[in-house]
This record gives C-alpha cells, sequence and structure tokens, in this order.
C-alpha cells in the first residue's frame, strides 16, 4: 500500500457538492476563494483543488507496483493502493491491452486524477517537461522524456514536451503512416537528440528507447521462462520455414518441422497471424536469446502406436512425401512414414531413379515388408502390392510351349523377351537364329519389336526362363525331312571322308552319313588277244562264275558300285535312315552306271 499520509489521500467523494457547498466553504489546504467565487464553476474549483492536491502529495512521476483489477474496452483498471483506481489507456499497452488479464501485476506512474476521482496513469517512469531548463538537463545526461503525440505532418510527428518538438518518420519506431496516425493523442517515451534553445528546436528518437524498452522486456521475460515450459502465445507473422510466436513481450520461432508429427507443405494452411496457441519451449540459446517452439511436442508421439496398428504383411495406403537416391517416402499414418527401396518399386525391371515410378503427391499402395519400432523404420513393397507375377507364370508357362512378346533389352549375350508383367526370359545369342553365327544380337533385333520364342527351361527359385527363337524357324533339314522316306534315291555332293565314312551335303545345311563298302580284290588281268585263242582260259572262266553263281552282267554291277568315291564328287544315294526327333539323315551308296558319267 502507498505511505500516503491520511491527509493525502483525499477521497473525491467526501467533498461537498455543489449545491451543499456555502459561499464561503473553503475546501482544506486550499486558498480562500475570491470575491467572485459564486462566478467561479464548481469543476474549475474541482480541477484546481485535484492540481494542488497533486503538487501537494508529490504523486507525478512516482513509479507504483499495482494490480489489474479490471479490463474494458477503453481502458484498465489499476489498484495502487490508494482510495481511488487508477485509469489506464488500452493504447498506452504496447499490445493494446490484448495480453492484460485481471490479477496481472503492472507498473505505472500517476500522472493526476481526471473529474470522477479516478488517477490517471502512464507507464513511463519519467515527467513530462515543462520548461527549457528541464529539456536541457534530460539532453545533457541523455535521459528519456515524455511527449504527447499532436499530429502527423511531412517527414515525421510533432510531439509535445513542454515545447513543439519534431520526431522523425524513420525514428518513430512505426512500420507505416497507418501506424503512425495511431500515435496522434498519445503518450509516447522519447530521447532528445538535438536541442537549439536559441531556435527552438527540438528533435527526439523514440525508436532507440523502444527497441532498448524491448530489450529488458525480452530479458525478463527470457529470465522467467525455461527449456519444457509450456506457455502461451499469438502467432505473429508466417514465414516459408515456420511462424514467429509472441510469448509476451518476446518472439520465438516456431520451426516448420514442429508444427505437426505429420508433414507441412505450406505452414499457411495449418496456421494464421493473430492465432492463439500453447507451444513447449524447446530451446533457449543464451548467446542470441533465440527461442525454440513446438506444437507437436504437445501431442502423442505417433509411433507410440504403430506396434499396435500395422504389422508385417499388412496392406497400406499412403501419399509419398518426398523421394531420395535409394526410394521414396511413403506417409501411412499422420507422422509416420515408411521406405520403398527401388529394389521393391518394381518385377519387371530396373529402376535407377524413384521417379522413374513415383512421384511426390503420388497416392500409392504398398505392402509393410518390415518394421522397427525402436529404429522407428518401417520397410515397404511396392511391387508386392501388385502380386507376384512368377506365381501365374509357374502355372502357365510349360516347357516347350510357345511366348510372345517385346524385347525389354539387349546384352553382348542375349535379348530379354517381355513375356509378361514381371516376368522376363532370355534368347541367348546362340538360341537367335540358326541361319548364321551372330556377332551381337543386335544384328537381327532391337528393343520394343515384338518376338515369338519357345521355352526351353524355367527355374521358379531362381526366376529365370531361358527361351530359343530358333527352335520356331523352320530350316532346310527340317523340309528335307518332312518331304523324304526311307528308300528315296537322291544326289548329294561328298564333302569329306573319314574312316569309311562319308559326309554328305544334299542341300544347303542339310548334311547326312553315308558308311562306304570295303574295296573288292582285283581281278586279274585278260590275256592280250592274239591270233590263237585261249580256250583252257575261257573254260577256267565259265566255270569260276558257275560255281560263284555270279553271270557276267552281276560281276559288272559290282565292279561299277565299289567304284572309287573322292571328295568333291557328286553322286547317287538312297536313304537308309530318316530320324526327325534327332533330325538324323543315313544314306547308301548307290551304285554308278554307264549311261549316266561320274561327276568330278
Amino acid at each position: 500500500m502507498s505511505d500516503f499520509s491520511s491527509t493525502d489521500k483525499t477521497d473525491v467523494t467526501a467533498l461537498p457538492t455543489e449545491s451543499a457547498l456555502p459561499e464561503t466553504t473553503v475546501v482544506p489546504g486550499d486558498v480562500a476563494p475570491p470575491d467572485d467565487a459564486e462566478a467561479t464553476p464548481f469543476s474549475d474549483i474541482f480541477a484546481e483543488y485535484q492540481r494542488t492536491s497533486n503538487r501537494r502529495t508529490g504523486d507525478e512521476g512516482r513509479q507504483i507496483l499495482g494490480t489489474v483489477v479490471a479490463v474494458n474496452a477503453e481502458s484498465v483498471l489499476v489498484d495502487i493502493g490508494f482510495k481511488s483506481e487508477g485509469i489506464l489507456p488500452l493504447i498506452a499497452l504496447p499490445d493494446g491491452g490484448t495480453l492484460c488479464k485481471v490479477g496481472d501485476p503492472l507498473t505505472v506512474s500517476v500522472k493526476g486524477r481526471d473529474l470522477d476521482g479516478y488517477y490517471e496513469l502512464s507507464l513511463f517512469r519519467v515527467v513530462q517537461p515543462t520548461d527549457w531548463s528541464t529539456l536541457q538537463k534530460a539532453f545533457a545526461e541523455g535521459t528519456n522524456v515524455v511527449g504527447t503525440v499532436t499530429a502527423v505532418v511531412k517527414g515525421g510527428l510533432h510531439i509535445d514536451v513542454g515545447v513543439r518538438a519534431f520526431l522523425p518518420a524513420s525514428r518513430s519506431g512505426t512500420r507505416d503512416a497507418a501506424e503512425m496516425e495511431k500515435l496522434v493523442g498519445q503518450e509516447i517515451l522519447c530521447r532528445i537528440t538535438k536541442l537549439d534553445v536559441a531556435e527552438e528546436d527540438v528533435v527526439l528518437d523514440r525508436r532507440v528507447v523502444t527497441e532498448e524498452e524491448a530489450l529488458k522486456v525480452k530479458g525478463q521475460r527470457l529470465a522467467e521462462i525455461h527449456e519444457g515450459a509450456v506457455v502461451d502465445g499469438t502467432v505473429r507473422s508466417l514465414t516459408d520455414y515456420g511462424a514467429f510466436v509472441e510469448l509476451g513481450g518476446i518472439d520465438g520461432l516456431l520451426h516448420v518441422s514442429d508444427i505437426s508429427w505429420s508433414r507441412v507443405g505450406n505452414v499457411s494452411d495449418v496456421l494464421e497471424a493473430g492465432q492463439s496457441l500453447q507451444v513447449k519451449v524447446l530451446k533457449i540459446d543464451p548467446e542470441s536469446k533465440r527461442i525454440s517452439l513446438g506444437l507437436k511436442q504437445l501431442q502423442p508421439h505417433p509411433w507410440d502406436a504403430v506396434a499396435v496398428t500395422f504389422a508385417v504383411g499388412d496392406r497400406v495406403r499412403g501419399t509419398v512425401t518426398r523421394t531420395a537416391e535409394f526410394g521414396a517416402f511413403v506417409e501411412i499414418a499422420p507422422g509416420v512414414e515408411g521406405l520403398v527401396h527401388l529394389s521393391e518399386m518394381s518385377w519387371s525391371k530396373r529402376i535407377h531413379k524413384a521417379t522413374e515410378v513415383l512421384n511426390v503427391g503420388d497416392t500409392v499402395e504398398a505392402v509393410i515388408l518390415s518394421i522397427g519400432v525402436e529404429e522407428r523404420r518401417i520397410s515397404l513393397g511396392l511391387k508386392q502390392a501388385l502380386g507376384d507375377p512368377w506365381v501365374d507364370a509357374a502355372e502357365k508357362i510349360r516347357v516347350g510351349s510357345v511366348v510372345e512378346g517385346p524385347v525389354a533389352s539387349i546384352t553382348k549375350f542375349g535379348a530379354f523377351v517381355q513375356v509378361s508383367e514381371g516376368v522376363q526370359g532370355l534368347v541367348h545369342i546362340s538360341e537367335i537364329t540358326a541361319e548364321r553365327r551372330l556377332n551381337h544380337p543386335s544384328d537381327v533385333l532391337r528393343v520394343g519389336e515384338v518376338v515369338r520364342a519357345q521355352v526351353l527351361e524355367i527355374d521358379k527359385e531362381k526366376r529365370q526362363l531361358r527361351l530359343s527363337m530358333k527352335q520356331l524357324v523352320p530350316t532346310g533339314l527340317d523340309e528335307f525331312l518332312a518331304e523324304h522316306k526311307v528308300g528315296d534315291a537322291v544326289t548329294g555332293r561328298v564333302v569329306s571322308i573319314e574312316n569309311d565314312v562319308a559326309q554328305v551335303e544334299l542341300g544347303e545345311g542339310i548334311f547326312a552319313r553315308c558308311v562306304l563298302p570295303a574295296p573288292a580284290a582285283e581281278t586279274p588281268a585278260a590275256p592280250a588277244a592274239s591270233g590263237a585263242v585261249d580256250l583252257s582260259a575261257f573254260s577256267s572262266m565259265l566255270k569260276s562264275k558257275w560255281k560263284s553263281g555270279d553271270s557276267p552282267a552281276a560281276a559288272k554291277s559290282s565292279a561299277e558300285t565299289k567304284a572309287e568315291v573322292r571328295v568333291g564328287q557328286v553322286r547317287s544315294f538312297g536313304i537308309k535312315t530318316l530320324d526327325v526327333t534327332e533330325k538324323r539323315v543315313e544314306l547308301v551308296l548307290e551304285p554308278v552306271t554307264t549311261d549316266r558319267p561320274l561327276v568330278r
């Protein structure tokens, strides 16, 4: 309470009313009224009483710690320990009184009393100067003075500090002309930067005072809060990286990553300027005095429920939040992200970049492959949600069946053919064509070209499929086997002879095997003709042929069959064996006739 004496605490309600006041009534402590007191209005007498009372008590400029007892649309009522409360306009408060509540402590100074008996209060500790000597002292000592804004003029403001002073707009502490207009009629605290008594020129600076006050308030507020505290604040401004929150004289940064457990793309989608909210103090930098705030920290962590909500094998739906070199992150619940690795994006092709399949903002379905609650990691499979194509392939594709599809890729050892979605088969370079030897598969194939191939082998465990294209292309040998039968006479060229076995070419790419007969013993030469016939020799020949049963014609045929077979000859053969399965042909040598000479 105030230490004023009882005579200082004069209650205005105890004063006599104007009608009850006798003509010669003298208020205690005041001088006697003049002879023309009857013509003096009571309001003037009362105002004079207030002024003399204040001068007598010495309340002006005194700093008092009061308590807010009421707040209305225009002012704040403060209990300052006197019989009457004090009134402070809302516009005098830095925040316009938005954060002022009943019960809050408030340091004020008494300026005087109004007609209703309330004390007029100010937030400033200094007394408004009334003469040049006071201004000179304040200028010399660098102390602050109180002035009243009277008008907005070109380049700044006119301030009444006992004399008219000028406050440049750049040093007014306002951001625009609209804020300057709001200062008109208000008391402000300034510092004199120029004083010329002769020219009656006074220049003020309010910005330096407000900055000092802000630092002081900031220091006081910093001392009041601590890391981990939950405080009330008001969103002052929004940026791309977060929001600045006013905490009652000091600002803190609420970073975009600490607004919500879910990823926030645009701060304005979640917060707006002027919004009131509770935040948690995450960190206070003692050097820079910066405060980091968190909003999501006041909400349950989404990973606390992951073990209950999700399980391996679950099919989930989510949104792609970001991509990386090794995969894409998908948010499957607010604040819960899973990684789809590049290797888990496609069954059929190798993915080099996540953007080949997914883009930020895409909604996808995936299968949970693993969950690490402690590490807060979830592995997702995109291709698993599409089903394993090898399961169907194993049921539909059989060895020997014919498949068709485009060439997906070409390597130096063969070509990969897209048999079905997620299933590729390899056609080795040796299985592409039988017509010629290839140096590279690209000699006859192109990526995207649709081809037909026969299934040679299926390995379900290794997910490998071996194909052949040449097996489906009819060859000259296939046509030969289809058009001939055992016993048919054919003509061929002897290309090689080894161990009485001749390799015979029957056509382009068609080769057969022929076992040559053993050479017969040489017959003695007939005696040279002479004038006399040797009947004994003729008789021996006849006898010999009779015993053997051979006629002279048969002897001639045998001699022709055993005629010498040489490489390069074109001879007549008969088909002895025709094996379609093994694609094998065996021949026998036919005799040489007299009417058809040997072709060498």
